[in-house]
């Protein structure tokens, strides 16, 4: 008999998809399953040719091109002309902020994944501050406070960010319940960013160990990831970037703080993808990760401040600690080390993984327990039998994506909003099913546990949670 699927809801009016790479593909059979729509309404929207066959193959209305700063208005006021609809952005090198700004004008629900620009932001911006994630959030922010309410349109809304910010709340409330102060869940902003310091929390891995593999060996000279290559290069190349903690008692030689906005983060004078930390996830137990910039870390560290944003009272240290796919780890040495980017590019399928999980979740640490590490740990495996053409990391993004599609049809007045400011509990309660095991795992371990005596480094043993003794290149 076949499995049947809980129907969320209506979407009137037409959906386009912008983007039709893993994600975009993944993302299609989660709406069909879980919304009521007519499905002559639903457009893909992506250049590519080999898209467009498969689209035809699975009757799929296909605009084949690139959304420019020059065309989108129009092409998009052409999709959405026959009714309210839902624009699913998830594409790489479209402005959100433009695209979102004229969907709520248009009265059409909105949801990304990242907060993108237009193409050549990444690589053409000279200034590394005006290259940060900082910089891209904090003009969705400003969009936000000048034009309140209205159509809903959720920013940031994948695996990290996104799902990672709702599991931060999960985490609050397992250590309020192991440290015996269980309590009904806040209900408001302030109040999180109180139980997250009353808890003891200094700070917030968002810690990925990505093992999954196939047979056979990357080739040279090709850039091996399990979702997009394009989107994982770009923020690689971006600054290192952290939010930053009002418990760190020591600032980096090449940091740089910002004197507008939230104030809540800072960047380093350095490539994310070659900037090393220190971190823990379950299967490895200690690792090195990449402090990779994300959204994630500056809107985390920005939801639980209190106080004054540029004197606050208090705020949590925020960033990705990030372990791609050994394959990744050998590409990203690869062009980094001779100064070219790879021309050909491969994301692992689904069915030629042969083992591995994504782990991907978040470590709360510096408490009376030390850390707390909350997350999913879904395998390649679970995730080809939970739905089609993804592997684990594209299910961890596009569920999540779907709670934030089912969050906003239920909201759809809620106007520009981040996961963070969301209901964590219905949305993984949409999401949950796709997650496979999400697991709670506490640990003894520190940045100072295991360094090398015989190489000596300038650390800091009264404060073992330190960005100095976390960060190790």
């Amino acid at each position: 008999m076949p499995k049947t699927y809980p129907v969320y809801g209506r979407i009137d009016g037409p959906i386009a998809i912008i983007g039709f790479g893993s994600i975009g593909r993944g993302t299609l059979p989660l709406i069909e399953r879980h919304f009521d729509y007519d499905a002559d309404k639903l457009v893909v929207i992506d250049p590519d040719p080999a898209v467009h066959t498969w689209l035809k193959q699975h009757g799929i209305r296909h605009i084949q091109m690139a959304l420019t700063r020059e065309n989108f208005s129009r092409v998009l006021c052409e999709v959405f002309a026959g009714g309210q609809g839902f624009c699913v952005n998830l594409s790489v090198d479209t402005s959100s902020l433009d695209i979102m700004k004229l969907c709520r004008s248009l009265g059409v629900l909105y949801i990304d994944t990242v907060v993108e620009p237009w193409a050549g932001f990444y690589f053409d911006t000279q200034d590394n501050a005006a290259r940060t994630n900082y910089a891209l959030r904090q003009a969705v922010r400003d969009e936000a406070a000048a034009s309140p309410g209205g159509p809903t349109a959720v920013s940031c809304c994948g695996a990290n960010p996104g799902m990672v910010s709702w599991f931060v709340k999960e985490a609050l409330m397992q250590l309020a319940e192991d440290t015996g102060r269980a309590g009904p869940a806040p209900g408001d902003r302030a109040g999180w960013g109180r139980l997250m310091r009353d808890l003891g929390v200094q700070g917030i891995h968002i810690a990925e160990r990505d093992t999954q593999a196939r047979r056979l060996p990357r080739p040279r000279g090709t850039f091996v990831n399990t979702w997009s290559v394009e989107g994982f290069i770009s923020e690689g190349f971006q600054p290192a970037e952290l939010g930053w903690g009002t418990f760190e008692p020591w600032f980096p030689e090449n940091g740089h703080g910002h004197e507008t906005g939230c104030r809540a983060g800072i960047w380093l004078d350095r490539p994310g993808a070659i900037t090393r930390v220190h971190t823990w996830c379950p299967t490895p137990g200690p690792q090195f990760g990449f402090l990779v910039t994300h959204n994630e870390a500056i809107s985390i560290a920005d939801y639980y401040t209190l106080g004054d944003p540029a004197r606050p009272e208090y705020r949590p240290t925020c960033h990705y600690a990030y372990h791609p796919c050994d394959d990744a780890v050998l590409s990203l040495h690869e062009m980094f080390g001779s100064g070219v980017t790879q021309s050909r590019h491969e994301i692992l399928e689904p069915d030629e993984i042969v083992e591995g999980i994504d782990e991907l979740g978040v470590l709360l640490f510096g408490h009376e327990k030390n850390a707390l590490w909350y997350g999913s740990r879904l395998s390649n495996a679970e995730a080809r039998g939970l739905a089609p053409y993804q592997n684990a990391t594209g299910l961890q993004v596009t569920s999540a994506v779907l709670a934030g599609m089912v969050w906003a049809l239920e909201n759809p007045m809620a106007g520009i909003v981040e996961t963070d400011e969301m209901d964590h509990a219905r949305c993984l309660e949409v999401q949950r099913p796709y997650l496979g095991p999400v697991e709670a795992h506490y640990t003894d371990w520190t940045p100072l546990t295991n360094r090398w005596e015989l190489f000596p480094e300038d650390i800091d043993e009264a404060e073992p949670w330190a960005f100095r003794n976390v960060l190790a290149s």
